[in-house]
């Protein structure tokens, strides 16, 4: 086998997030919405088990609050792995949640409208 038959040269290796977050696709936890803000609730994670370089990357970016989304971009890594990576961090008590708050249980027709700007912005 050629080591070129697993990376893209555009794409980047193409087996890395999923062997990353083991197969997994989804967290123990709830489904983390774009928009929430996750926070550091631990300074470093050196001494936990079961810890890959990603999540303490994630948790560094956390001092201060970031969206799921803004982590996201930030580490390069797509949406749903890093969905996993901070059920992770939630599970050990490393990082704390804030959902949003949408009135009536909707999001905002401006926050629709901020969202679709910046996907077109793509």
């Amino acid at each position: 086998m050629i080591d070129t038959e697993w990376v893209d040269e555009e794409a980047g290796p193409l087996v890395r997030p999923y062997a990353m977050v083991r197969g997994r696709t989804r967290s123990r936890q709830e489904v983390f919405d774009l928009v929430a803000f996750v926070v550091a609730a631990v300074d470093t994670l050196y001494g936990w088990v079961n810890v890959e370089p990603e999540h303490s990357a994630l948790l560094s970016l956390c001092r201060r609050p970031l969206s799921v989304g803004e982590l996201s971009a930030r580490t390069d890594l797509p949406v749903g792995v890093v969905r996993v990576l901070l059920g992770d961090l939630l599970d050990m008590g490393a990082i704390r949640l804030r959902e949003p708050a949408y009135a009536g249980g909707r999001p905002s027709l401006d926050l629709i409208r901020e969202v679709l700007d910046g996907l077109r912005a793509l």
